[in-house]
């Protein structure tokens, strides 16, 4: 049994280290995505909302493969799995959260831009001390959401044969010919989860404190 744990935890550093590398790209550049949903330029509206619905309309289990194997065959290069594993959740993710930006920007009402005018504000100064802060609480509870499903999504990494928790499961299982590995991995998911959610409700009780 300690062995099957060791064998777990390393699978679960993986899983990890997929989670925290895709928040720290898909995060920041969900933003550069929605700025171009919302732009007034009409070429750069239309390639935006073209990308989210390709990227948004197809599962994630096959642009994982098409970023893995697509270079090779159209370039002759290939390149570590766990790289194209990041790159695929990653522009997945950052399009999610370009859509959960964009509903938190446009909730702001025309009048909070209309004082922040008044006052002497620039437009970016009125973004980032007026408009952000209030997007920011306003999408809390929809990025919690989708960050605790991208824990669930780090699974899919194994169709390209990243080994991270329930591939690491999966293998235990047909060594031992027991299903105990895959309840574990279920386990050590739900506490990660866990762990998220809690994060969340705490900034999410910080933020209704400064209000």
């Amino acid at each position: 049994m300690l062995n099957l744990i060791k064998f777990m935890l390393e699978g679960s550093v993986i899983t990890i280290e997929i989670f925290l590398l895709t928040l720290l790209f898909s995060v920041p550049l969900g933003l550069p995505i929605a700025a171009s949903r919302m732009s007034k330029v009409k070429p750069i509206s239309l390639i935006a909302n073209i990308f989210l619905l390709v990227i948004r309309g197809t599962p994630l289990m096959l642009q994982l493969i098409v970023v893995y194997f697509a270079p090779y065959y159209l370039f002759n290069v290939s390149y570590d799995r766990f790289t194209a594993a990041i790159i695929a959740l990653s522009i997945n993710y950052a399009c999610y959260f370009a859509e959960i930006y964009r509903g938190g920007i446009q909730s702001i009402s025309v009048g909070q831009y209309e004082a922040s005018k008044v006052l002497g504000y620039g437009k970016i100064q009125t973004f980032f001390r007026i408009i952000l802060p209030q997007v920011i609480k306003r999408i809390i509870p929809s990025m919690g959401n989708e960050v605790i499903t991208l824990v669930k999504d780090t699974a899919l990494v194994q169709v390209i044969g990243v080994t991270e928790l329930l591939r690491t499961a999966q293998n235990q299982q047909s060594r031992l010919f027991s299903t105990t590995p895959i309840f574990i991995a279920g386990i050590f998911y739900f506490f990660m989860n866990w762990i998220v959610s809690f994060i969340f409700i705490r900034i999410e009780k910080r933020l209704d404190y400064y209000k």
